[in-house]
């Protein structure tokens, strides 16, 4: 079952959910608005080989934002590290950046319980979007789990910030 605002609420108070930088205003009837760090990357490379970690240029957003491109792929972070060793989460875009033509994690919005960092973001946008860091971006829902909890532990533990694919550590693995 997804939690409610007020159970979210409540969850963060008791420290079963853990959400840097809390403001109880960003909560909303089912999940919490959280937002864009300034440190964005962009691959380098004009074609990305799965078997090798990919390059990827690090940019950082001053106050006056950065324009995203239609047709480029692009790696945010949260500001906020968030997640729980007793609830699964699963992230969204908020409907506001949604209309205005920018998409935020389109293929892995599953937080998995015990992962609790800042979230690395998909984002591709429609057409030329100016984005800012400490806008509210997307929201992040809480779901109860059925069963024992088994904590995350995979590549991405100890992340800071956006973080490229490390999708060649499981391609070397299937050797």
């Amino acid at each position: 079952m997804i939690l409610s605002g007020p159970e979210i609420l409540s969850e963060v108070r008791a420290g079963r959910i853990h959400i840097g930088d809390f403001v109880p205003e960003r909560l909303e009837p089912n999940s919490y608005g959280f937002r864009l760090a300034d440190d964005i990357l962009r691959y380098e490379q004009e074609v990305i080989d799965c078997f090798e970690p990919p390059k990827a240029e690090h940019l950082k957003m001053g106050p006056e934002g950065m324009v995203l491109e239609p047709g480029r792929f692009y790696l945010g972070g949260t500001m906020e590290s968030m997640g729980s060793p007793h609830y699964a989460a699963t992230l969204y875009a908020c409907r506001s950046a949604s209309t205005l033509g920018i998409w935020i994690q389109f293929s892995a919005p599953l937080g998995h319980s015990g992962a609790i960092f800042p979230w690395t973001l998909e984002m591709k946008v429609a057409h030329p979007v100016r984005v800012y860091p400490g806008m509210v971006i997307g929201k992040l829902a809480f779901w109860s789990m059925q069963g024992e909890a088994a904590g995350y532990d995979g590549k991405y533990t100890g992340s800071t910030s956006a973080v490229a694919s490390r999708f060649s550590q499981d391609a070397h693995d299937a050797d």
